[in-house]
């Protein structure tokens, strides 16, 4: 096994992932005050306070000065946690707090929480107001909404200006009401079950909200000014700060989903690979969760608005126990669903990396190909220190894997790494060196030095075709091997855009709670940066996911690409003319590919239901657009299986329903790809 003094004298044990554990804009409960008195910094706070903020100037990769912009883009980021969708503040609000926007640099410096404090207070109110106007709303809607009319709901959050006076809110406040009775009458409730519902609904957000407390505010205004330095740089209150650790050990029993707040709803950002949702095939990222239930039958509870760590709670549960999940899908933003998951641990046999082999056959010619699908880079630290041979490791699988695929005398190997959201930088420079012959594969740029990690044994495990396949879930560990692969000429990237994840967090303890911080940069061999970009493929896919809510780049201030000095490395003879043929055939075998002709169809109908930039909020247009969504879904299935030689269905209800895994379909074209290389690089005359 290849081994390297330099990487263990450079980093011991970085792990990366998408996210460590996502708790930002934490809008909801504590314990104490009446949401109409008002709410005041503690002294504690400010000591805090001041210490949050030398550690952001001392260690923050930016290293980035509190001056007048960064005060701005603090008061920008604060206000948008608070109001997202801009129907609490008005313009005139705006004009009073104007003042406040470039001084939160000199009193952040002091410790000076009040102007931060007034601004929450003035939230806090607002939304008191809201919630009860709504609450008054709800006893009289049988009799005082009309539903046939044409009104709209904007989706469009971003660019919707803030009302002039409030009196111009109540009409907002009235289409959301309006909105979420429609969702509940297309889900076949009757009106009396509707008031009930949205009575208990809406009071226990009013309940919520008035048990908010001083470390409440303290944490929604601090993640606010850390998350202005960069997405990933947080801070960790001392009960979120517990939960963190107890995520980190990986010994909750859940549904194996990481999640964030957006606007006010808990969105998926993605699912641990062979975990009981990755496996249940019910939740994607994307989809928001609006209310969580225990057991097959039990009851909703409503958690848009809720933190986040308290609807972490409500969905981690015991091992085999269900949990429900009621979800705005990420494919169908217009309705909602409900889906019931088993929970469960994710299992470390699962987790390992796995082989199998298929033979394709193109042309008269049959071509053996291995797949070997890594969810994760993995490295049982505990038996590495102990200085074990037997650790073990994502390297030392793969290994094994590869010397049991050439026996079998396989043509190609396809590496898979969709969803793999990344693990042990160790394991991912180890696993790159199966495969090169030696030399740099990643560099790590601090705010005062580049350092480089390195393969440094000339031999390699296999020789043969490689094809790595990535998609936007696959992050951090994960675009540094496709990253070196693709630099070295080593092999073909198919799929689609990665993540974007290429920055570096450390944890620092402070007297009450963490704060983890951005402290470097990775970049290829190349000089190109894996952030925010990610590693774009040299074969393209379908993007299944949506690119503008998934990623890096869909994160509030996310560090930009950018490129420094290519190292020196001594790659393969380029793979310009294997592009142009892979590509040639590709586009050619897709027109008539019913899988792909599938994938695409599903795409654009996706895309259209979720590219309108408002809602209708009459009832007859709804139900029609979701009937005429429902028949287009049913004549796209019915399509693929009348190609594959299948009876079509009358009705999506049908339990003979199966829609095929995307994924799947996708690794079928890759099979071709693959035996498409072999036969290329065979007559080009390519080795490795």
């Amino acid at each position: 096994m290849k081994s390297s003094k330099r990487t263990n004298q450079i980093v011991s044990f970085i792990y990366l992932f998408i996210f460590s554990f996502v708790f930002v804009t934490l809008l909801g409960i504590g314990t104490g005050f009446a949401a109409t008195k008002p709410i005041t910094s503690l002294r504690t706070q400010s000591y805090q306070c001041i210490k949050i903020i030398k550690a952001l100037e001392q260690y923050h990769y930016l290293g980035s000065k509190l001056d007048n912009a960064m005060s701005a883009k603090i008061f920008d980021q604060y206000i948008k946690n608070l109001d997202p969708s801009r129907q609490l503040f008005t313009q005139k609000d705006m004009d009073t707090i104007a003042p406040y926007k470039y001084k939160f640099d000199q009193d952040l410096k002091r410790g000076n929480l009040a102007p931060a404090y007034d601004i929450f207070n003035l939230y806090l109110s607002r939304s008191v107001l809201r919630l009860e106007y709504i609450l008054k709303l709800i006893k009289t809607w049988e009799t005082d909404m009309d539903f046939s009319t044409n009104d709209v709901l904007s989706l469009d959050y971003e660019t919707r200006p803030f009302q002039k006076r409030l009196e111009d809110l109540y009409p907002l406040w009235k289409k959301e009401l309006k909105n979420h009775i429609i969702t509940m009458k297309l889900d076949n409730q009757k009106n009396d079950k509707i008031s009930k519902s949205l009575e208990k609904i809406y009071a226990n957000r009013l309940k919520r909200l008035s048990q908010t407390n001083t470390n409440d505010v303290f944490q929604i205004f601090m993640n606010s000014v850390t998350t202005s330095f960069d997405p990933h740089t947080q801070y960790f209150a001392p009960r979120v700060s517990e939960d963190f650790d107890i995520h980190m050990s990986l010994s909750l029993e859940g549904i194996g989903a990481v999640l964030q707040n957006e606007y006010e709803f808990t969105k998926v950002v993605r699912l641990i690979p062979k975990g009981p949702a990755d496996k249940s095939h019910l939740l994607m990222p994307g989809d928001k969760i609006i209310a969580v239930g225990q057991g097959k039958n039990g009851e909703l509870k409503d958690t848009i608005g809720e933190r986040i760590d308290d609807v972490v709670k409500l969905i981690r549960g015991p091992k085999n126990t269900y949990v429900r999940l009621k979800l705005i899908p990420a494919k169908k933003a217009d309705s909602t669903t409900t889906i019931s998951i088993k929970r469960d641990k994710v299992k470390l046999e699962e987790q390992s990396a796995k082989k199998k082999v298929v033979t394709v056959t193109q042309g008269n010619k049959n071509f053996k190909i291995g797949i070997i699908e890594i969810p994760n880079f993995y490295l049982d630290f505990a038996a590495y220190n102990r200085g074990e041979k037997d650790y073990k490791s994502t390297t030392k699988d793969v290994q094994k894997i590869l010397f049991e695929l050439k026996k079998e005398k396989v043509d190609g190997v396809i590496v898979d790494l969709r969803d793999n959201g990344g693990g042990s930088l160790k394991e991912s420079n180890d696993l790159t060196g199966l495969f090169l012959k030696s030399g740099p594969i990643v560099q790590i740029k601090t705010k005062h030095r580049i350092t480089r990690l390195y393969d440094e044994n000339p031999s390699i495990e296999y020789t043969g075709p490689l094809v790595v396949l990535i998609n936007r879930m696959s992050a951090s560990a994960s675009e540094i091997f496709a990253g070196a692969i693709k630099d070295y000429h080593r092999g073909i990237i198919v799929g689609t855009k990665s993540f974007g994840k290429g920055t570096v967090q450390e944890l620092k303890p402070l007297d009450k709670g963490k704060l983890k911080l951005t402290t470097a940069k990775f970049y290829r061999v190349s000089g190109a940066s894996t952030q925010n970009m990610g590693v774009v493929p040299d074969l393209k896919y379908p993007q299944i996911y949506k690119i503008k809510h998934t990623g890096e780049s869909s994160l509030d201030g996310a560090l930009p690409w950018d490129t420094i000095k290519k190292t020196h490395y001594k790659a393969y003879k380029p793979l310009d003319p294997v592009y142009a043929f892979l590509r040639k055939n590709y586009q050619k075998r897709i027109l008539h590919d019913p899988g792909m002709i599938y994938l695409e169809e599903r795409i654009d109908l996706t895309n259209r239901i979720n590219g309108r930039q408002t809602l209708s909020l009459n009832l007859a247009q709804r139900k029609k657009r979701i009937d005429s969504y429902t028949s287009q879904e049913l004549k796209n299935e019915n399509e693929y299986r009348v190609a594959l030689g299948k009876k079509p269905l009358k009705s999506l209800d049908n339990e003979d329903v199966e829609f095929k895994d995307p994924k799947e379909i996708m690794m079928e074209q890759t099979h071709h790809v693959m035996a498409d290389f072999i036969t290329i690089a065979a007559k080009l005359g390519y080795s490795w």
